[in-house]
């Protein structure tokens, strides 16, 4: 059997995906689906992915080297980032730099979004969440 060459075209159905979480939940409560990742997916150079907020959920402030990108699709709310309240909603999007800590501390509504990294795999981020001692 051949594997599939990278960047070929990939087609992923977000519907047919399982919520992730993160183990600890005091990373938040946040769930998300991730859209494209290698080896997940025959792709590079980027990591993609659908985040969900109920009312009342968080995700904990946290940075990471990438940068990122949050794209609102359904309902709104304020995006911590380096202690500035943003504003998240269907069409806006957000530009976050490497290394800026950001999270969503409680979603005031229901909240979803699309984001994306440039890097190969989600694996390849390396998350450090402020409660969490440095490694």
């Amino acid at each position: 059997m051949t594997a599939p060459a990278v960047n070929a075209t990939t087609r992923v159905d977000a519907s047919t995906l399982p919520d992730e979480r993160w183990e600890d939940p005091a990373r938040g409560t946040i769930r998300f689906r991730t859209l494209i990742s290698a080896p997940q997916t025959a792709t590079c150079e980027l990591v993609c992915g659908v985040a969900m907020l109920a009312e009342g959920e968080t995700f904990a402030l946290h940075a990471h080297p990438e940068a990122e990108v949050y794209f609102g699709l359904e309902g709104s709310g304020e995006v911590m980032i380096d202690g500035m309240p943003h504003v998240l909603a269907p069409g806006v999007a957000l530009y976050i730099p490497g290394g800026a800590v950001h999270g969503v501390p409680i979603a005031r509504t229901a909240m979803t979004w699309f984001y994306t990294f440039a890097t190969d795999s989600f694996a390849d981020i390396h998350y450090r969440f402020l409660h969490e001692s440095p490694e």
